[in-house]
């Protein structure tokens, strides 16, 4: 019976030491929730003061991250997609190099943009341009080292590695871009300034890159189809001779020899 109270004893000694320290964590854990979720909503809500060091940076942070991934970015893409159709070797060549010449151009604006931004601006990393931005940069600079590292023609890891290559630098122009418009919308909350021009300017270069990204796809295609209607009244069964034809033929002439 003693033994048992003893036991007893412990076990509500234990339990009370648990909860006297698992309740202040708690709590500081939950006021610490409290604090994150503040400091947002007090980011979001309480207006950026400008002056003119901050908006001549902020400008420039804009301008190296549309050109990098808003215009360069892109730019590459649709110049090796040029050099994928392309039948001669030192045109390839040419394209290939240049698509390599616009990617570093696009990872160095990047790098810029990145380490102004980590200087200069507040880091909190508690808005959702600040998190994709600090995701970009990760894959901004792996695809070029994975670009490096391409296995040779013949491989079978060749065709992973494409696919591999192909989905990151999409998805970096994507969600880069989608980025961009992210950026002007927090910097219109911020500021309260407006930002309509820059919004439309840049759907217009997005949609112009997206119409020829699409019409890659259909240019040879399209060629091709008006070399065929130089031949339209030819078709392809006109060199088919049936023999009622042939028969037909025979008579005309007989019966033009006879007459």
């Amino acid at each position: 019976m003693m033994a048992l109270k003893r036991e007893w004893t412990y076990v509500i000694s234990v339990c009370f030491v648990l909860l006297t320290v698992a309740l202040p964590s708690a709590e500081s854990a939950q006021n610490f929730t409290t604090k994150m979720n503040q400091s947002h909503k007090d980011s979001q809500s309480s207006p950026l003061k400008l002056n003119p060091k901050l908006s001549l940076q902020i400008k420039i942070h804009a301008l190296l991250l549309w050109g990098s991934v808003g215009f360069f970015m892109p730019i590459g893409i649709l110049v090796i997609r040029f050099a994928s159709s392309c039948t001669c070797g030192k045109n390839f060549r040419i394209l290939f190099y240049l698509h390599v010449v616009l990617q570093t151009v696009a990872v160095g604006l990047a790098t810029a943009g990145a380490v102004l931004s980590l200087k200069n601006f507040e880091n909190n990393f508690n808005n959702t341009h600040q998190r994709i931005g600090l995701a970009l940069y990760g894959f901004i600079w792996f695809q070029p080292l994975l670009g490096f590292l391409r296995p040779n023609r013949g491989v079978k890891a060749r065709s992973i590695w494409y696919l591999i290559h192909w989905l990151i630098g999409i998805g970096i122009c994507i969600v880069g871009i989608a980025n961009i418009y992210i950026g002007l919308h927090t910097f219109h909350e911020r500021t309260s300034k407006s930002v309509r021009l820059w919004v439309a300017l840049f759907t217009l270069e997005v949609s112009f890159f997206g119409f020829i990204y699409l019409l890659q796809d259909r240019w040879m295609y399209m060629l091709g189809q008006g070399a065929r209607h130089c031949d339209e009244q030819i078709r392809p069964t006109d060199h088919i001779t049936s023999p009622s034809t042939s028969t037909n033929k025979k008579q005309i002439t007989i019966s033009d020899i006879i007459g």
